[in-house]
């Protein structure tokens, strides 16, 4: 059996509980050194340890003993170091092609496509030894698709241009106005036509700390584009993107690809991924241990694949249910419910944007969804809600207690379990477990990802004692699976509490998997916002889809939502029959 250890030194602080782990090892009492603490930091000798369980049970959160499948015969492609993650193979990109990358958080996307990007030089395994070099990587590539593509990289047949996750960062390392920075990299001298079709033209002479996350994004697949490649590589290019933009983004990125041109594209965002990609890479394994990369799918396989959690020509089995999207019966109208709160003809100004919401009202038991662009109102509404902000005119009747999480997570030195008592007393199986926090009990907030922020966050909303939770963009940071989960905890918490939810969020699968009914926002971003709704969901979708220009239908297999491709009978005839959302 083939096994691998994983060891976080950063949680194992105590050197009393390490002396403790390495005592009671098995191997260790006959003798021979399985775990060792050199220089303060505790390491598991792979090839001595049995897999008995033993030292997992002592440090949860900080080792995982993993049993390799016995069909993994290959060697690793990259490992971190010594008992750190370990990937075993790579996608491989299809010139002509858009090909998507799709897995949960920490199984090793970003280091694949680094990997291919040249900006990872992967060690084979032997993380002791320098970087390789291309003759190495060929060799070790004999007689896959991948060999050929080294090959071709190394003569500089493939040239790569690569958008890193993070563009958060950006600010920190580069200074200047924006148009500096893309006349830089400005490879195609296409700078003026980029920033037309990407809508950067209002921001060129900003400074590039004054910019939001989704400018950020835009400008760094603008940097990404400009440079003369034949292969695309992009990391989660639609996040921090409202609704809209993902969709004209993925046109644009769409619309690279030619014969001579491949691209690469990771993303968490289902219909996205399903619109822009033509063919599919799972990556499957261990979060935080290890990463294997599947063969390539057709894009509609590929996703149905993995939410059924199996892979059948590899038998490889990744989860252990299937996701599944249910058809929705009509709402019965039998009886009204209770109205919980409601407005009348509120408005709010704030500099130059003026918000206007006429009149709705959210009852018990509803999960409202919340659509529209960004700059529109959508969480200035949502805080007049919850009451952190006033409005100007009209009324809100506040009956209720509201709960409310921001857009925008606060970090702090707090652990995550003084942050979350309530819910790690009263709320383990319902909102704990499901979100993976046991393990992350012990580590303050200002140590965790910004998924595992999210993950806390959407924990203290809900630990709260409320009537309505208010629960603004809390898929952002969230894999695909995480989000799907998520949808899954609110509707059955917001049951067992009898109380209701507003859900804003860009991820239009999300939305509507989570939804009973949807309130739509329209106008011009940052100059004013009018709110419709709430509507029936079918009602609320055809108004907001006919907007974006898109039609979606249900995918037979699973019944999952689907963008039809612009212009095909499908399209035509939903647009037709004014019917742009399945029903």
């Amino acid at each position: 059996m083939t096994r691998i250890a994983i060891v976080d030194n950063e949680k194992l602080k105590d050197a009393q509980q390490k002396l403790h782990i390495q005592s009671i090892c098995p191997v260790n009492r006959t003798g021979k050194e399985c775990i060792k603490i050199i220089d303060d930091k505790l390491t598991i000798d792979e090839h001595l340890c049995t897999g008995c369980g033993i030292c997992p049970k002592a440090a949860p959160n900080a080792i995982k003993i993993i049993n390799l499948p016995e069909e993994l015969k290959t060697n690793p492609i990259h490992r971190y170091g010594e008992n750190k993650f370990v990937i075993y193979s790579l996608p491989t990109p299809a010139f002509g092609r858009v090909t998507g990358i799709l897995g949960v958080n920490g199984i090793g996307k970003s280091t694949a496509i680094k990997i291919l990007a040249s900006v990872l030089k992967p060690n084979l395994g032997n993380w002791e030894r320098h970087e390789i070099d291309y003759d190495e990587l060929i060799s070790f590539f004999k007689g896959t698709e991948a060999q050929g593509f080294f090959e071709k990289v190394k003569k500089e047949e493939i040239k790569i241009a690569y958008k890193p996750q993070q563009v958060d960062l950006i600010p920190k390392t580069t200074k200047g106005k924006v148009i500096d920075l893309l006349k830089k990299v400005d490879e195609k001298g296409e700078l003026k036509k980029i920033a037309n079709e990407l809508q950067l033209n209002e921001i060129l002479n900003n400074d590039i700390s004054e910019i939001s996350g989704g400018e950020l994004q835009r400008v760094a697949i603008a940097a990404t584009v400009l440079k003369n490649a034949n292969l695309y590589i992009f990391d989660e290019p639609t996040s921090y993107l409202d609704i809209k933009q993902r969709i004209n983004i993925s046109k644009f990125i769409k619309s690279l690809i030619n014969e001579n041109n491949a691209v690469l594209a990771v993303e968490h965002d289902l219909i996205i991924l399903d619109y822009i990609a033509d063919f599919v890479h799972l990556m499957y394994g261990k979060e935080d241990a290890y990463g294997i990369v599947s063969g390539i799918k057709p894009v509609r396989n590929g996703v149905n694949v993995y939410l059924s959690g199996y892979i059948k020509e590899e038998n490889v089995r990744f989860r252990d249910s299937t996701i599944r999207f249910a058809e929705k019966p009509p709402i019965k109208k039998k009886h009204i419910k209770e109205v919980i709160t409601s407005w009348n003809a509120v408005e709010k100004k704030l500099g130059n944007f003026a918000l206007k919401a006429h009149k709705g009202a959210v009852h018990k038991n509803e999960i409202i969804g919340i659509l529209g662009e960004n700059g529109i109102g959508k969480t200035t509404f949502v805080k007049i809600l919850a009451g952190a902000l006033k409005q100007d005119d009209g009324e809100i009747t506040h009956k209720v207690k509201v709960s409310y999480k921001p857009q925008y997570l606060e970090v702090s030195d707090a652990l995550v379990v003084d942050v979350l008592k309530t819910a790690f007393n009263k709320y383990e199986n319902q909102i704990v477990n499901p979100l993976g926090l046991q393990q992350l009990s012990l580590n303050k907030l200002s140590e965790l990802s910004g998924g595992e922020l999210q993950r806390v966050a959407i924990a203290h909303c809900l630990q709260q004692d409320a009537d309505l939770y208010l629960l603004d963009e809390p898929s952002a940071y969230l894999d695909s699976e995480q989000r799907l989960i998520l949808s899954k905890i609110v509707r059955d918490f917001v049951e067992q509490k009898d109380a209701s939810a507003l859900i804003v969020d860009h991820d239009l699968l999300f939305v509507d998997y989570i939804s009973d009914k949807l309130i739509v926002f329209e106008g011009k971003p940052a100059v004013e916002g009018m709110i419709t709704g709430p509507f029936e969901m079918e009602d609320g979708m055809n108004k907001f889809l006919k907007e974006l220009g898109i039609t979606v239908r249900r995918d037979p297999e699973t019944n999952r939502p689907r963008v039809n491709k612009l212009d095909s009978r499908l399209d035509r005839e939903q647009k037709e029959s004014g019917k742009y959302y399945y029903t």
